[in-house]
């Protein structure tokens, strides 16, 4: 289904106080443009009785208190605020640096990527690190940023089984997404490398190194490189 950026929002019912509101359909950088440009204006002008905003690749969830607003209500005032959303440019972006060492003792599963599309490890990790990825959202795990951009070459499915515990710092491929495991996790990702950042990490004044709508450049390393940087790490 080909990526599209609907004209007006459309909304559904997401159980008895749950209300989703899509702004298009697909992973793309438009849709995606719109639902944090929503974001940023409904947080300035807070919803009485909403709970939680919930902003993914394509829409807004909100979790509403029954008691205090409804859906009829809640769909007039994101209405109000999406005619008077002057335009959908977001707020200047970051560029994050992650470190990567795609050594085998940290991409068990990089082979497979590999003899899946009949590349070389090399061109794997090329492929991997030459964009810059464009992080749509935030979630499943603290920090887990879902990265939209990766190489076609490289598209690859989720494990058949899942691990029961991927190590902090992982960085896989599902699909077409890539991203990296904040913290230690179950996960079904094809890992084919690790970053020795603190990616999350609760007591920094800053606990996260990234936001959605920032970008990430993967820089291939050593493992010398890996175990220096891992180091520094521990002592901040």
């Amino acid at each position: 289904m080909e990526s599209r950026l609907f004209e007006k929002a459309e909304y559904r019912l997401a159980g008895d106080n749950g209300l989703l509101v899509e702004f298009g359909e697909g992973i793309d950088p438009k849709v995606n443009a719109k639902v944090r440009a929503m974001a940023r204006a409904l947080e300035k002008n807070r919803l009485n009785g909403v709970r939680e905003m919930i902003p993914t690749y394509r829409s807004l969830l909100f979790i509403y208190d029954p008691e205090v607003t409804n859906p009829d209500l809640l769909y007039t005032l994101i209405e109000i605020v999406e005619n008077s959303l002057e335009n959908i440019e977001n707020q200047p972006f970051k560029i994050v640096e992650i470190p990567v060492c795609y050594a085998n003792e940290f991409g068990p599963d990089i082979e497979n990527v590999q003899k899946t599309h009949g590349l070389t490890i090399e061109e794997v990790i090329h492929l991997h690190s030459k964009p810059e990825y464009l992080i749509y959202m935030v979630g499943f795990t603290p920090g887990f940023a879902f990265l939209g951009g990766l190489d076609e070459k490289l598209y690859t499915p989720r494990l058949a089984t899942p691990r029961m515990l991927v190590p902090e710092g992982s960085v896989g491929i599902a699909n077409n997404q890539t991203g990296m495991y904040p913290i230690a996790s179950p996960g079904g990702w094809q890992i084919i490398g690790k970053t020795p950042l603190k990616l999350f990490a609760p007591d920094r004044v800053n606990p996260f190194l990234y936001k959605a709508g920032d970008k990430i450049k993967f820089k291939p390393i050593s493992k010398q490189e890996y175990d220096l940087i891992a180091q520094k790490e521990k002592s901040l």
